[in-house]
C-alpha cells in the first residue's frame, strides 16, 4: 500500500513513516504544490494527506486506488470535496487537535489590539519612551461588544474566553442551537446585528461560497466606525483590497490577521507596514502538542482507512462515520 503527502510544512515525516511503514505502506513525499506533479504521484496512491496543496478535480481525477484524501488541519477548502464524492472517496479532516492554541492566539490578537501591544513594544526597543498611539486607540474589553461569527469548537473556546472579560459578546451562527450560545454567557443574533452593533469583530467560520468575502466592502460599510478585525480562520473570508481601503477611511480602526489572501502575503503589499495591523504566518495552531496530534491524526485515519475501518471524520458524506 503507497500513502503520498503531498505537502508539508514540518521538517521531516519521521512520525508519520513510523505509523505507515508500521502498517505495511510505503510512503512518498512529493513536497510539490504543483497539480501536474500531484496528479503523477496520487495515480497509484492508496491513501493521500495534504495540507495546503491544491487538491483539485484534476488531481482527484488522476486517483485510482485512493481510499481516503486525510487533511492536515481543520479547514479543508483546498480540497475539492464535491469532486471527490463523485468519485466516493472520503474527504477527512483533524478536526479536534489545536481548539485551544487557536482560541488563546485569538485572545491574544484582540488584547494586542486593544491595549495597543505592539506599537508600543516596537517604540521601546527602537529606543524610544511613552506612548506610542493616541489614547483613544486604547480599549477595554469590558466596555465593548464583541462579535464573534462561526460557534464551533474554536467559535466556542474564544466565546468563554471573551466572557470572562466581561463585555457584551454577540455570536452568528446558523448551525448552532441558540440555547446553546446562551448557556455560553453569549447573546445569539443575526449577522447583520453583529456587523452594525460589535466593537470588533472575530471572525471562526470556515471558507465556504457563502463566507467568502463576507468581510468585503458592503458588509465593512455597515460596520461601526473604527471596527476592529480580527481572522484566524481562512484568509479568503476577508476581501485584502476593502480591507485596505477602510483601514485608509478610518471605518476599521485595526486589523490582527493570521490568514490572508493569498498566502504568503506578496511583497509591498499595502497591508503591510501598517502600526495598527497585526500580522501573523498562519501559525496560531501551533504548539508541541497540537503538532504532535495533528501528524499522527493525519497517518492513522489514512491507515484506518487502509484497513477498511469507519472514519471518525468525513467531511464529504462518503461512507458511514461513527455516530452519524
Amino acid at each position: 500500500m503507497k500513502v503520498v503527502i503531498t505537502d508539508r510544512s514540518f521538517d521531516d515525516i519521521t512520525l508519520e513513516r513510523a505509523i505507515l511503514e508500521s502498517a505495511g505502506c510505503t510512503v512518498e513525499d512529493p513536497r510539490s504544490k504543483d497539480p501536474a506533479v500531484l496528479a503523477a504521484a496520487v495515480a497509484d496512491a492508496d491513501a493521500v494527506i495534504t495540507q495546503f496543496a491544491p487538491i483539485n478535480a484534476d488531481v482527484i481525477g488522476a486517483m485510482r486506488k485512493a481510499k481516503a484524501i486525510v487533511r492536515y488541519g481543520i479547514g479543508y477548502d483546498n480540497v475539492d470535496v464535491e469532486a471527490a464524492r463523485a468519485r466516493g472517496i472520503p474527504v477527512c479532516n483533524i478536526p479536534d487537535y489545536c481548539i485551544d492554541e487557536v482560541s488563546d492566539h485569538t485572545l491574544a490578537f484582540i488584547l494586542a489590539l486593544t491595549r495597543q501591544v505592539v506599537p508600543h513594544s516596537q517604540k521601546i526597543h527602537g529606543g524610544g519612551w511613552g506612548l506610542a498611539s493616541a489614547v483613544e486607540g486604547f480599549r477595554t474589553l469590558a466596555s465593548m461588544t464583541c462579535g464573534v461569527v462561526g460557534c464551533g469548537r474554536i467559535g466556542r473556546g474564544v466565546v468563554r474566553r471573551l466572557v470572562g472579560f466581561g463585555g457584551r459578546v454577540l455570536v452568528s451562527d446558523p448551525l448552532t442551537p441558540e440555547s446553546e450560545i446562551r448557556s455560553l454567557g453569549a447573546e445569539p443574533v443575526s449577522l447583520v446585528r453583529i456587523l452594525g452593533e460589535s466593537d470588533l469583530i472575530t471572525l471562526h467560520c470556515p471558507s465556504l461560497p457563502q463566507t467568502r468575502g463576507l468581510i468585503g466592502t458592503k458588509n465593512l460599510a455597515t460596520m461601526k466606525r473604527g471596527v476592529l478585525i480580527v481572522n484566524l480562520s481562512r484568509g479568503d473570508l476577508v476581501d485584502p483590497a476593502a480591507l485596505v481601503a477602510a483601514l485608509d477611511s478610518g471605518q476599521v480602526g485595526g486589523a490582527a490577521l493570521d490568514v490572508f489572501s493569498p498566502e504568503p502575503i506578496p511583497a509591498g503589499h499595502p497591508i503591510l507596514g501598517r502600526a495598527n495591523v497585526i500580522l501573523a504566518p498562519h501559525i496560531a495552531s501551533v504548539s508541541p502538542a497540537a503538532v504532535l496530534r495533528l501528524r499522527t491524526g493525519a497517518a492513522e485515519l489514512a491507515v484506518m482507512a487502509l484497513r477498511g475501518e469507519a472514519l471518525p471524520s468525513v467531511v464529504n458524506g462518503v461512507g458511514r462515520t461513527p455516530g452519524a
